[in-house]
C-alpha cells in the first residue's frame, strides 16, 4: 500500500459569501505527481494557499505524513502544525503559517515567479537553504555559525550544479530568460529539503520547447530527489503527459480523479473544461 502523503478531508475555504473550495478532498502517495486542474478561478491556487498556510481553511482538515497541519470544524476552530520531530508525540498547537509549513517538508512554487531579481542566482539558492539554519542572531553576529554557513554554501553549489545552473550563479537573478527563471524558482524550493513540492502553473510562459524541457525536468528531480509533486496547470500536454492521477475542480468542487486516460474522457469534464477554449 502507498504511503499517504498529503490528505485534504472535507475543505472548504470561503470569503464572506464566496465559496473558493467547497469540501474537497484530495490524496497524494509517495512518489506521485498528481495535478490539479479546472478553469479559471475554479480553486486551484487557493486549494494551494490551504496547504501552504496562507489561508486557514474555514472547515476541514489537511495533514501531511499523517500529522494534522490544519483540522478546523465550525463548532469551535482548531489550530495544529506537527512541529517535532518525535513522531509519536502529538502535535504542537502552533498557527500553521508558511515558514513553519516549509520547514516540515512542503515547499512551493508561484505562477507569477517570486524570485529575489536583485539578487544573483546563487544569492537566492542560499537564501532557501537558510530555511534549515540552527545559528540564531548571537552565533550569526559573532560568526560561530561559519561552518554551517560553509556547509550551506557548498550545498547550494552542488545544487546548483546539478540542475544545471552553476554557470550562471553569479547572474543576477532577474535578468535571466524566462524559463531559467522557473529553474531557478524549482532549484530554491529543492534547496529547502522539502518532500512534498507543489509547483503553481510551472508552464505558465513557456513556449513548446520549454515545456518539452520542464516535463524532463520535473520527472527528473522527482526521481532524483525522491520527490511527492502535487501540480497546478493549465497546459494539457504537459498534465497528460506527466501526471500519475488528476483532479478537477470546477467552482470549487472536484467533479472528477482518476487516471489521464479516465479524466480525458469524462463528460463532466469535457463540459467544464477540456471541451471549452482556455483563457489562459
Amino acid at each position: 500500500m502507498s504511503e499517504n502523503v498529503l490528505h485534504m478531508d472535507h475543505v472548504t475555504m470561503q470569503f464572506g459569501g464566496v465559496v473558493a473550495v467547497n469540501n474537497l478532498t484530495l490524496d497524494v502517495n509517495r512518489g506521485e505527481i498528481v495535478a490539479l486542474i479546472g478553469p479559471n478561478g475554479a480553486g486551484k491556487t487557493t486549494a494551494f494557499n490551504c496547504i501552504t498556510g496562507v489561508y486557514e481553511p474555514t472547515n476541514g482538515r489537511v495533514d501531511f505524513l499523517g500529522k494534522p497541519m490544519v483540522e478546523n470544524h465550525p463548532q469551535g476552530k482548531m489550530k495544529k502544525l506537527y512541529a517535532g520531530e518525535d513522531h509519536g508525540s502529538y502535535p504542537k498547537v502552533l498557527a500553521p503559517t508558511p515558514d513553519r509549513i516549509t520547514k516540515l517538508g512542503i515547499a512551493r512554487t508561484f505562477q507569477n515567479i517570486r524570485l529575489f531579481s536583485a539578487l544573483t542566482v546563487f544569492e537566492n539558492v542560499l537564501i532557501a537553504k537558510h530555511m534549515r539554519a540552527k545559528q540564531n542572531f548571537l552565533t550569526a553576529t559573532l560568526r560561530l555559525n561559519y561552518k554551517e554557513e560553509q556547509r550551506m554554501r557548498r550545498e547550494a553549489t552542488e545544487l546548483l550544479a546539478e540542475q544545471d545552473l552553476l554557470r550562471l550563479k553569479d547572474e543576477v537573478a532577474g535578468s535571466l530568460p524566462y524559463g531559467l527563471q522557473r529553474r531557478l524558482e524549482i532549484a530554491r524550493a529543492l534547496a529547502t529539503g522539502p518532500q512534498l513540492l507543489l509547483l503553481d502553473e510551472p508552464a505558465a510562459g513557456m513556449n513548446p520547447q520549454e515545456t518539452l524541457e520542464l516535463t524532463a525536468f520535473i520527472h527528473e528531480i522527482r526521481d532524483k530527489y525522491g520527490l511527492t509533486v502535487l501540480m497546478i496547470e493549465h497546459h494539457m500536454d504537459l498534465v497528460m503527459e506527466i501526471s500519475d492521477r488528476i483532479y478537477v475542480l470546477d467552482f470549487g468542487r472536484c467533479i472528477a480523479e482518476g487516471t489521464p486516460a479516465e479524466v480525458q474522457n469524462n463528460p463532466r469534464v469535457i463540459d467544464a473544461y477540456l471541451g471549452v477554449d482556455e483563457d489562459g
